[in-house]
């Protein structure tokens, strides 16, 4: 690999190879990437969900709302445990959305105790843009690797993700 291919990944292997030339940094060749390509796309999509008012955490919500399908219900406890959220996050979250009128709470008809979530007209349309937007985004950052290398790594990550 020539210097001009090097990013700050390999910098890092390589300073660790000066002071400690037995460690096996392979794994840290892949996660260092890993990590830093969630953190920038991570910011990216914050940033593309920020123009519709709503955060990624929200986006979420919403998304999984959205593709439960029609009637685009479920409990809170459906939704915390599809997003791994406390109920006392989710609820903050649910809080800021029927606040902006992306959702609304009522009661479970069939659980006196319970509450269905539903997303709004309003909610269907900005998630609708907004699913749109950070698709885009995820697609701007893949423009450097063709169709098959993009099957390969998705192919990649899912068998890394099993094993994780």
């Amino acid at each position: 690999m020539t210097e001009a291919n090097k990013d700050a990944v390999d910098a890092i292997i390589d300073q660790w190879h000066a002071v400690r030339p037995d460690l096996e940094t392979a794994p840290m060749a892949v996660f260092g990437r890993i990590y830093r390509i969630s953190r920038s796309m991570g910011d990216a999509m914050e940033r593309a969900y920020a123009r519709y008012e709503i955060s990624r955490g929200e986006f979420d919500v919403v998304a999984t709302l959205r593709r439960s399908g029609a009637p685009y219900t479920l409990s809170p406890r459906q939704l915390s445990a599809t997003l791994m959220l406390t109920t006392g996050g989710m609820t903050g979250r649910l809080d800021k959305l029927e606040k902006a009128g992306l959702l609304s709470r009522k009661p479970d008809p069939h659980d006196r105790r319970g509450l269905q979530v539903t997303i709004t007209d309003r909610g269907l349309s900005v998630i609708d843009e907004a699913v749109a937007a950070g698709l885009e985004v995820q697609r701007a950052a893949l423009t450097g690797l063709d169709d098959q290398e993009v099957a390969a790594l998705t192919g990649l990550l899912r068998k890394l993700m099993a094993g994780v």
